[in-house]
């Protein structure tokens, strides 16, 4: 456990920071040192040519004006960041892979508390906000093997039959090994749910993971399945981040890392605790300093922790 100091806190998003492995069996390498010349290229200077008809030296011409941004993107951006919002989550959708990068949702134990949907209602369905080429379908599940797993939970939204039928909009899901969704990472929703009744809030970050490991020739690669005809990815791992506002002020933040992969029903979530930091390096994503920016008051919670 870690602390880092104290004031008031309101989570306004999560913004984004790189990384490679975690520490599940994969190593995160060492930032090396910049020498001072790797930082500033050095940049050849030309010689001054002598004028041919003896003037003196050549003086360079001007260089040509670059192009306002507005007639370079004359055409448009090929691609800008895809944030959805719903009624009660917000996603930021990647689609090279077909699914979310994460989905941010804030649990309330009010909100738990109500009763206002039926699941047997709800049905999958492709998100038509998504353009048709980088949108998942149902039909790249079928016979997949895998399940369609929330990363927003329906269960969090059963408040509301909207809230919980937007849950169902495939790019709010990814490929999930079936004992997995259905077990320990159901265990682990339902500890996030059952959080609420402790604290003031609670915000769950939610989203895929595709690590490198390493290969009999010893060198790392990240490799990852694809299924059906729009290439969806099958993540190795998922991820969960919880930032807790306590009552006093202070903030908790656990972060957990699950492989997609069979795991024992009756493993204790805090094998699957990791800290923050192989989170935000292997996800491209960053909390803490998101966090630092509206209080110092921040205990990181890893395994091991009291």
């Amino acid at each position: 456990m870690r602390r880092l100091l104290g004031s008031r806190w309101l989570l306004a998003g999560v913004s984004l920071a790189a990384g490679a492995g975690l520490g599940l069996g994969f190593r995160i390498p060492r930032e090396e040192t910049p020498q001072p010349l790797s930082r500033f290229p050095v940049i050849p200077i030309p010689a001054v040519a002598a004028d041919a008809s003896g003037g003196g030296p050549l003086v360079p011409s001007p260089p040509a004006p670059a192009p306002a941004p507005a007639e370079v993107m004359r055409f448009g951006f090929p691609a800008v960041s895809q944030i959805k919002s719903r009624g009660s989550y917000v996603l930021a959708y990647d689609p090279r892979t077909r699914n979310a990068l994460w989905v941010l949702e804030q649990l309330d134990a009010a909100r738990l508390g109500q009763s206002g949907s039926d699941r047997g209602r709800c049905e999958f369905r492709e998100d038509d906000s998504v353009h048709e080429y980088h949108r998942a379908r149902n039909s790249d599940f079928k016979g997949s093997g895998f399940d369609r797993g929330h990363l927003a939970a329906a269960a969090n939204h059963r408040h509301s039959q909207k809230c919980m039928d937007d849950t169902f909009y495939l790019s709010n899901v990814v490929p999930q090994n079936p004992n997995l969704n259905q077990n320990t990472w159901n265990n682990l929703e339902k500890y996030c749910r059952s959080l609420t009744k402790y604290n003031k809030n609670v915000y769950v970050c939610t989203g895929p993971l595709y690590l490198p490991r390493a290969e009999p020739d010893g060198k790392l690669y990240v490799k990852y399945q694809v299924i059906g005809k729009n290439n969806v990815a099958v993540p190795t791992h998922v991820f969960k981040v919880v930032i807790l506002e306590k009552h006093s002020g202070e903030i908790e933040l656990r972060s957990y890392v699950m492989p997609n992969q069979p795991v024992l029903e009756n493993t204790p979530l805090e094998r699957f605790l990791v800290p923050i930091e192989s989170i935000e390096r292997a996800s491209g994503l960053l909390f803490v300093s998101n966090i630092l920016k509206r209080t110092n008051n921040l205990k990181a919670i890893t395994a091991g922790s009291k």
